[in-house]
Protein backbone atom coordinates (compact mmCIF):
# COMPACT_ATOMS: atom_id res chain seq x y z
CA UNK A 1 0.00 0.00 0.00
CA UNK A 2 1.07 3.37 -1.08
CA UNK A 3 2.16 5.09 2.44
CA UNK A 4 -0.53 7.90 1.41
CA UNK A 5 -3.20 5.62 1.30
CA UNK A 6 -4.77 5.85 4.50
CA UNK A 7 -4.98 9.53 3.92
CA UNK A 8 -7.07 10.17 0.40
CA UNK A 9 -9.73 12.19 0.30
CA UNK A 10 -13.26 10.91 -0.90
CA UNK A 11 -13.74 13.40 -3.14
CA UNK A 12 -10.76 13.17 -5.35
CA UNK A 13 -10.09 16.64 -7.80
CA UNK A 14 -7.24 17.08 -10.01
CA UNK A 15 -5.46 20.61 -8.39
CA UNK A 16 -3.34 22.98 -10.73
CA UNK A 17 -3.86 20.20 -13.51
CA UNK A 18 -6.79 20.62 -15.36
CA UNK A 19 -6.83 16.83 -16.23
CA UNK A 20 -10.31 15.40 -16.06
CA UNK A 21 -10.77 13.00 -13.53
CA UNK A 22 -11.45 9.69 -13.73
CA UNK A 23 -14.74 10.41 -11.47
CA UNK A 24 -16.08 12.81 -13.82
CA UNK A 25 -15.55 15.71 -11.12
CA UNK A 26 -14.46 18.96 -12.30
CA UNK A 27 -10.94 20.35 -11.94
CA UNK A 28 -10.37 22.83 -9.62
CA UNK A 29 -7.08 24.95 -10.34
CA UNK A 30 -5.10 26.38 -7.95
CA UNK A 31 -1.39 27.49 -7.58
CA UNK A 32 1.37 25.28 -7.83
CA UNK A 33 4.59 25.19 -6.40
CA UNK A 34 7.67 25.55 -8.37
CA UNK A 35 10.05 23.15 -6.82
CA UNK A 36 12.76 24.51 -4.31
CA UNK A 37 15.40 26.61 -4.16
CA UNK A 38 18.43 27.12 -1.73
CA UNK A 39 21.13 28.72 -1.42
CA UNK A 40 24.10 28.73 1.45
CA UNK A 41 26.44 30.82 2.99
CA UNK A 42 29.31 30.78 5.24
CA UNK A 43 33.28 29.86 4.99
CA UNK A 44 35.41 26.80 6.10
CA UNK A 45 36.88 28.63 9.16
CA UNK A 46 34.10 31.07 9.99
CA UNK A 47 31.87 31.47 12.64
CA UNK A 48 29.18 29.03 10.99
CA UNK A 49 27.15 27.77 7.92
CA UNK A 50 23.65 28.61 7.06
CA UNK A 51 20.78 27.71 4.45
CA UNK A 52 18.16 28.41 3.39
CA UNK A 53 15.64 26.36 1.54
CA UNK A 54 12.89 27.83 -0.60
CA UNK A 55 9.73 25.81 -1.30
CA UNK A 56 8.79 23.14 1.04
CA UNK A 57 5.21 22.81 1.62
CA UNK A 58 3.87 23.81 4.75
CA UNK A 59 1.96 21.05 7.31
CA UNK A 60 5.52 18.88 7.08
CA UNK A 61 6.48 17.36 10.37
CA UNK A 62 10.09 18.50 10.18
CA UNK A 63 12.41 15.85 11.85
CA UNK A 64 15.87 17.84 13.03
CA UNK A 65 16.87 14.20 14.37
CA UNK A 66 17.10 13.37 10.96
CA UNK A 67 19.37 15.96 9.70
CA UNK A 68 21.40 15.67 12.73
CA UNK A 69 22.10 12.04 11.46
CA UNK A 70 22.73 13.05 7.82
CA UNK A 71 25.64 15.60 9.18
CA UNK A 72 27.07 12.43 11.24
CA UNK A 73 27.25 10.40 8.13
CA UNK A 74 29.41 12.95 6.40
CA UNK A 75 31.53 13.44 9.16
CA UNK A 76 32.49 9.92 9.24
CA UNK A 77 34.76 7.15 7.26
CA UNK A 78 37.65 5.70 7.11
CA UNK A 79 40.57 7.92 6.03
CA UNK A 80 39.11 11.23 7.49
CA UNK A 81 41.31 13.77 8.82
CA UNK A 82 41.50 15.90 11.96
CA UNK A 83 38.84 18.51 11.24
CA UNK A 84 36.47 16.17 11.72
CA UNK A 85 37.39 15.36 15.27
CA UNK A 86 37.23 18.83 16.16
CA UNK A 87 33.89 19.24 14.61
CA UNK A 88 30.60 18.36 16.28
CA UNK A 89 27.82 19.35 13.63
CA UNK A 90 24.47 19.79 15.08
CA UNK A 91 21.69 22.31 13.17
CA UNK A 92 19.90 24.56 14.43
CA UNK A 93 16.75 26.04 12.68
CA UNK A 94 15.66 29.13 12.45
CA UNK A 95 13.14 29.84 10.31
CA UNK A 96 10.34 28.62 8.84
CA UNK A 97 8.72 26.04 11.12
CA UNK A 98 6.17 26.04 14.03
CA UNK A 99 5.31 23.57 16.12
CA UNK A 100 7.69 21.06 14.41
CA UNK A 101 5.59 21.74 11.45
CA UNK A 102 6.65 23.36 8.30
CA UNK A 103 4.74 26.79 7.58
CA UNK A 104 5.71 27.27 3.40
CA UNK A 105 7.92 30.32 4.59
CA UNK A 106 11.57 29.74 3.54
CA UNK A 107 13.40 27.25 5.97
CA UNK A 108 16.76 28.73 7.53
CA UNK A 109 19.04 26.51 9.11
CA UNK A 110 22.34 26.99 10.90
CA UNK A 111 25.52 24.72 11.36
CA UNK A 112 28.02 26.66 14.02
CA UNK A 113 32.00 25.91 13.10
CA UNK A 114 34.18 25.44 16.63
CA UNK A 115 36.94 25.78 14.47
CA UNK A 116 36.67 29.42 13.56
CA UNK A 117 39.50 30.96 13.24
CA UNK A 118 39.17 32.67 9.99
CA UNK A 119 40.96 35.91 10.73
CA UNK A 120 44.60 34.33 12.44
CA UNK A 121 44.82 32.12 9.28
CA UNK A 122 47.81 32.90 7.71
CA UNK A 123 47.93 33.15 3.68
CA UNK A 124 49.21 30.70 1.70
CA UNK A 125 52.71 31.56 0.01
CA UNK A 126 51.73 29.43 -3.20
CA UNK A 127 48.69 28.17 -4.75
CA UNK A 128 47.87 24.65 -4.46
CA UNK A 129 47.25 22.62 -7.51
CA UNK A 130 44.29 20.57 -7.70
CA UNK A 131 42.18 23.11 -5.52
CA UNK A 132 40.53 26.66 -6.85
CA UNK A 133 43.26 28.48 -5.28
CA UNK A 134 45.28 30.11 -8.42
CA UNK A 135 41.90 29.99 -11.17
CA UNK A 136 40.68 32.38 -7.85
CA UNK A 137 43.40 34.16 -7.41
CA UNK A 138 43.43 35.51 -11.19
CA UNK A 139 39.51 35.75 -10.99
CA UNK A 140 40.08 38.31 -8.38
CA UNK A 141 43.91 39.20 -9.36
CA UNK A 142 44.66 39.22 -5.67
CA UNK A 143 47.35 37.16 -4.56
CA UNK A 144 45.50 35.96 -1.23
CA UNK A 145 44.43 32.25 -1.65
CA UNK A 146 42.63 32.42 1.81
CA UNK A 147 39.63 34.78 -0.08
CA UNK A 148 39.32 32.02 -2.58
CA UNK A 149 39.47 28.51 -0.31
CA UNK A 150 37.64 29.25 2.80
CA UNK A 151 34.81 29.77 0.48
CA UNK A 152 35.33 26.57 -1.80
CA UNK A 153 36.65 24.07 0.93
CA UNK A 154 34.59 21.18 1.22
CA UNK A 155 33.14 22.34 4.72
CA UNK A 156 30.36 23.89 2.63
CA UNK A 157 29.10 20.66 2.21
CA UNK A 158 27.93 19.85 5.37
CA UNK A 159 25.11 22.85 4.78
CA UNK A 160 23.92 21.14 1.58
CA UNK A 161 23.97 17.72 3.22
CA UNK A 162 21.18 19.51 6.09
CA UNK A 163 19.32 20.96 3.18
CA UNK A 164 19.10 17.46 1.51
CA UNK A 165 18.37 16.00 5.10
CA UNK A 166 15.17 18.07 5.25
CA UNK A 167 14.25 18.25 1.47
CA UNK A 168 14.33 14.04 1.19
CA UNK A 169 11.52 14.29 4.08
CA UNK A 170 8.86 15.49 1.29
CA UNK A 171 10.20 12.22 -0.87
CA UNK A 172 10.28 9.75 1.68
CA UNK A 173 5.85 10.52 2.86
CA UNK A 174 5.83 9.80 -1.25
CA UNK A 175 7.51 6.69 -0.46
CA UNK A 176 10.43 7.99 -2.29
CA UNK A 177 14.10 6.73 -1.12
CA UNK A 178 17.47 7.54 -1.69
CA UNK A 179 20.34 5.74 -0.88
CA UNK A 180 24.22 6.68 -1.36
CA UNK A 181 27.14 3.84 -0.77
CA UNK A 182 30.65 3.69 -2.26
CA UNK A 183 31.24 0.89 -4.86
CA UNK A 184 35.16 1.67 -5.38
CA UNK A 185 38.08 2.66 -3.89
CA UNK A 186 41.93 3.22 -4.82
CA UNK A 187 40.86 1.40 -8.06
CA UNK A 188 39.42 -1.48 -6.47
CA UNK A 189 36.38 -2.22 -6.96
CA UNK A 190 33.06 -3.78 -4.45
CA UNK A 191 31.26 -6.90 -5.47
CA UNK A 192 28.60 -5.75 -8.53
CA UNK A 193 26.15 -8.12 -6.82
CA UNK A 194 25.95 -6.22 -3.68
CA UNK A 195 24.69 -3.08 -5.22
CA UNK A 196 21.35 -4.74 -6.24
CA UNK A 197 20.91 -4.52 -2.33
CA UNK A 198 20.44 -1.37 -2.72
CA UNK A 199 16.81 -1.38 -4.30
CA UNK A 200 16.23 -5.25 -3.26
CA UNK A 201 16.79 -5.37 0.02
CA UNK A 202 16.66 -1.54 1.83
CA UNK A 203 16.83 -2.77 5.44
CA UNK A 204 19.51 -4.94 4.55
CA UNK A 205 21.35 -2.69 2.83
CA UNK A 206 20.75 0.07 5.62
CA UNK A 207 22.57 -2.23 8.10
CA UNK A 208 25.40 -3.17 5.79
CA UNK A 209 26.28 0.50 5.09
CA UNK A 210 25.78 1.50 8.60
CA UNK A 211 28.10 -1.38 10.08
CA UNK A 212 30.80 -0.13 7.50
CA UNK A 213 33.78 2.34 7.58
CA UNK A 214 33.67 3.17 4.01
CA UNK A 215 29.62 3.01 3.59
CA UNK A 216 30.04 0.34 1.39
CA UNK A 217 27.52 -3.00 1.22
CA UNK A 218 30.89 -5.13 0.42
CA UNK A 219 32.54 -6.22 3.57
CA UNK A 220 34.99 -8.75 2.16
CA UNK A 221 36.47 -5.71 0.26
CA UNK A 222 36.96 -3.27 3.52
CA UNK A 223 40.09 -5.03 4.60
CA UNK A 224 42.11 -4.04 1.28
CA UNK A 225 40.58 -0.94 1.38
CA UNK A 226 41.50 -0.08 4.57
CA UNK A 227 45.35 -1.52 3.59
CA UNK A 228 45.01 0.53 0.63
CA UNK A 229 44.70 3.99 2.76
CA UNK A 230 46.72 3.11 5.29
CA UNK A 231 49.60 2.89 2.52
CA UNK A 232 49.04 6.27 0.63
CA UNK A 233 48.90 8.00 4.17
CA UNK A 234 52.24 6.39 4.66
CA UNK A 235 53.56 7.94 1.14
CA UNK A 236 51.66 11.00 1.70
CA UNK A 237 49.57 10.54 -0.83
CA UNK A 238 45.97 10.73 -1.18
CA UNK A 239 42.35 7.97 -2.52
CA UNK A 240 39.99 8.79 -4.75
CA UNK A 241 37.09 6.47 -5.79
CA UNK A 242 32.97 5.91 -7.39
CA UNK A 243 30.20 6.16 -5.28
CA UNK A 244 26.68 5.32 -6.31
CA UNK A 245 23.18 6.80 -5.61
CA UNK A 246 20.27 4.79 -5.60
CA UNK A 247 16.60 6.32 -5.68
CA UNK A 248 13.33 4.36 -5.33
CA UNK A 249 9.74 4.45 -5.65
CA UNK A 250 9.58 7.74 -7.93
CA UNK A 251 6.60 7.58 -10.02
CA UNK A 252 7.32 8.01 -14.06
CA UNK A 253 7.20 10.95 -15.87
CA UNK A 254 9.26 13.59 -13.15
CA UNK A 255 11.53 15.94 -15.03
CA UNK A 256 10.61 16.74 -18.88
CA UNK A 257 11.36 16.25 -22.36
CA UNK A 258 10.54 19.78 -23.73
CA UNK A 259 13.61 22.22 -22.29
CA UNK A 260 16.99 20.75 -22.39
CA UNK A 261 17.57 22.60 -18.70
CA UNK A 262 14.54 20.71 -17.08
CA UNK A 263 15.73 17.01 -18.33
CA UNK A 264 16.75 15.06 -15.01
CA UNK A 265 19.49 13.34 -16.73
CA UNK A 266 21.12 16.87 -17.08
CA UNK A 267 19.86 18.01 -13.56
CA UNK A 268 21.30 15.39 -11.78
CA UNK A 269 24.19 15.10 -13.55
CA UNK A 270 25.01 18.78 -12.50
CA UNK A 271 23.83 18.11 -9.06
CA UNK A 272 26.35 15.66 -8.46
CA UNK A 273 29.42 17.69 -10.20
CA UNK A 274 28.75 20.56 -7.87
CA UNK A 275 30.26 17.92 -5.19
CA UNK A 276 33.57 18.87 -4.97
CA UNK A 277 36.31 16.51 -6.64
CA UNK A 278 33.61 14.99 -8.39
CA UNK A 279 35.40 14.88 -11.93
CA UNK A 280 32.48 12.18 -13.98
CA UNK A 281 28.92 11.26 -13.22
CA UNK A 282 27.46 7.93 -15.08
CA UNK A 283 23.64 7.18 -15.45
CA UNK A 284 22.59 3.04 -15.32
CA UNK A 285 25.33 1.62 -18.14
CA UNK A 286 26.94 4.75 -18.08
CA UNK A 287 29.90 4.45 -20.41
CA UNK A 288 29.71 1.41 -21.07
CA UNK A 289 26.28 1.76 -23.23
CA UNK A 290 28.91 3.87 -25.76
CA UNK A 291 30.28 0.56 -26.41
CA UNK A 292 26.90 -1.76 -26.97
CA UNK A 293 24.52 -2.48 -29.74
CA UNK A 294 20.99 -0.76 -29.42
CA UNK A 295 19.69 -4.22 -28.51
CA UNK A 296 22.17 -4.59 -25.47
CA UNK A 297 20.93 -1.42 -23.83
CA UNK A 298 17.75 -0.23 -24.37
CA UNK A 299 14.41 -1.48 -22.37
CA UNK A 300 12.08 -3.38 -23.56
CA UNK A 301 8.61 -2.49 -22.37
CA UNK A 302 6.33 -5.40 -21.20
CA UNK A 303 3.54 -5.77 -19.38
CA UNK A 304 3.51 -4.73 -15.67
CA UNK A 305 2.98 -8.08 -14.61
CA UNK A 306 6.76 -9.39 -16.68
CA UNK A 307 8.54 -6.66 -15.07
CA UNK A 308 10.45 -5.69 -11.15
CA UNK A 309 9.22 -2.26 -11.42
CA UNK A 310 5.71 -1.31 -13.55
CA UNK A 311 3.47 1.75 -13.23
CA UNK A 312 -0.34 0.49 -14.80
CA UNK A 313 -0.51 -2.13 -17.23
CA UNK A 314 3.51 -1.11 -18.45
CA UNK A 315 6.93 -2.60 -17.13
CA UNK A 316 10.93 -2.84 -18.47
CA UNK A 317 12.16 -5.81 -18.69
CA UNK A 318 15.81 -4.64 -17.46
CA UNK A 319 16.77 -1.37 -15.99
CA UNK A 320 20.12 -0.63 -18.22
CA UNK A 321 18.77 3.26 -18.30
CA UNK A 322 19.35 4.08 -15.03
CA UNK A 323 15.71 4.56 -14.19
CA UNK A 324 15.45 7.92 -16.78
CA UNK A 325 14.51 8.03 -20.55
CA UNK A 326 13.79 11.22 -22.34
CA UNK A 327 14.50 13.09 -19.28
CA UNK A 328 12.37 11.53 -17.23
CA UNK A 329 11.81 8.83 -14.77
CA UNK A 330 10.36 5.91 -15.97
CA UNK A 331 9.55 4.24 -12.52
CA UNK A 332 12.43 1.49 -12.39
CA UNK A 333 15.21 3.09 -9.73
CA UNK A 334 17.16 5.32 -10.54
CA UNK A 335 20.88 4.18 -10.62
CA UNK A 336 23.70 7.07 -10.71
CA UNK A 337 27.40 6.87 -10.27
CA UNK A 338 29.88 9.89 -9.80
CA UNK A 339 34.18 9.92 -9.86
CA UNK A 340 35.71 11.60 -6.96
CA UNK A 341 38.90 12.47 -7.67
CA UNK A 342 42.22 11.93 -4.92
CA UNK A 343 41.71 14.95 -2.60
CA UNK A 344 44.06 17.57 -4.06
CA UNK A 345 46.05 18.63 -0.50
CA UNK A 346 48.74 16.08 -0.67
CA UNK A 347 51.11 15.33 2.64
CA UNK A 348 54.24 15.47 0.70
CA UNK A 349 53.72 17.83 -1.51
CA UNK A 350 53.20 19.02 -5.24
CA UNK A 351 55.12 21.08 -6.75
CA UNK A 352 53.61 24.60 -7.43
CA UNK A 353 54.59 28.40 -8.56
CA UNK A 354 55.09 31.49 -4.98
CA UNK A 355 53.43 34.15 -5.55
CA UNK A 356 55.91 36.97 -5.88
CA UNK A 357 58.78 35.82 -6.64
CA UNK A 358 57.63 33.30 -9.18
CA UNK A 359 60.17 30.34 -8.52
CA UNK A 360 58.78 26.97 -8.13
CA UNK A 361 58.32 25.37 -4.52
CA UNK A 362 56.45 22.67 -2.84
CA UNK A 363 53.02 23.23 -2.28
CA UNK A 364 52.22 23.55 1.52
CA UNK A 365 50.26 21.14 3.19
CA UNK A 366 47.34 21.90 5.35
CA UNK A 367 45.12 19.50 7.29
CA UNK A 368 43.02 17.02 5.03
CA UNK A 369 41.97 13.51 4.48
CA UNK A 370 43.30 11.04 3.17
CA UNK A 371 40.23 10.14 1.22
CA UNK A 372 37.00 11.13 1.57
CA UNK A 373 35.26 9.32 -0.67
CA UNK A 374 32.32 7.92 1.99
CA UNK A 375 31.64 11.25 3.20
CA UNK A 376 31.04 12.74 -1.02
CA UNK A 377 28.83 9.95 -1.28
CA UNK A 378 26.63 11.36 1.55
CA UNK A 379 26.96 14.84 -0.21
CA UNK A 380 25.89 13.26 -3.27
CA UNK A 381 22.46 11.67 -1.80
CA UNK A 382 21.83 14.95 -0.58
CA UNK A 383 21.91 16.88 -3.43
CA UNK A 384 20.21 14.14 -5.50
CA UNK A 385 17.45 13.95 -2.76
CA UNK A 386 17.32 17.78 -3.17
CA UNK A 387 16.78 17.76 -7.18
CA UNK A 388 14.33 14.97 -7.07
CA UNK A 389 12.14 17.05 -4.42
CA UNK A 390 12.04 19.75 -6.39
CA UNK A 391 10.91 17.76 -9.65
CA UNK A 392 8.12 16.10 -7.55
CA UNK A 393 7.25 19.70 -6.27
CA UNK A 394 7.58 20.65 -9.76
CA UNK A 395 4.73 18.23 -10.78
CA UNK A 396 2.47 18.47 -7.79
CA UNK A 397 3.39 20.44 -5.41
CA UNK A 398 0.54 22.63 -3.67
CA UNK A 399 0.95 25.18 -0.71
CA UNK A 400 0.52 21.97 1.61
CA UNK A 401 1.40 18.41 2.13
CA UNK A 402 -1.82 17.52 1.61
CA UNK A 403 -2.93 19.59 -1.25
CA UNK A 404 0.43 17.72 -2.93
CA UNK A 405 -0.99 14.22 -2.01
CA UNK A 406 -4.00 15.37 -3.92
CA UNK A 407 -2.45 16.28 -6.83
CA UNK A 408 -0.15 13.00 -6.80
CA UNK A 409 -3.22 10.97 -6.11
CA UNK A 410 -5.29 12.65 -8.83
CA UNK A 411 -2.45 12.08 -11.05
CA UNK A 412 -1.49 8.36 -10.55
CA UNK A 413 -5.68 7.07 -10.89
CA UNK A 414 -5.48 9.19 -14.52
CA UNK A 415 -1.89 7.91 -15.29
CA UNK A 416 -2.28 4.20 -14.27
CA UNK A 417 -5.12 3.58 -16.31
CA UNK A 418 -3.28 4.22 -19.81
Amino acid sequence: MHPADHRRPRAVRCIGTGWPTARGQPAVRLPRMSGLKWTTAGESHGAALMGILEGLPAGLELDVGRIDAELVRRQGGYGRGGRMRIETDRVEVLSGVRLGRTIGSPLGLLVRNKDAVIDSLPVPPSPRPGHADLAGCQRMAEADPRAVLERASARETAMRVALGAAARQVLEAFGVRVFGHVVELGGVGADVQTRALAWADPERAQAARAASEFACLDSAVEERWKADVDAAKAAGETLGGVFEVVATGLPPGLGSCFDPRERLTSRLAAALMAVPAIKGVEVGMGFAAARELGSAVHDEIVPARDAEWGFGGFGRASNRAGGLEGGMTTGAPVVLRAAMKPIATLRKGIGTVAFGSGEPVQSTYQRSDVTAVPAASVVGEAMVALEFTSALLEAFGGATMELTRLNFETWRERASGL
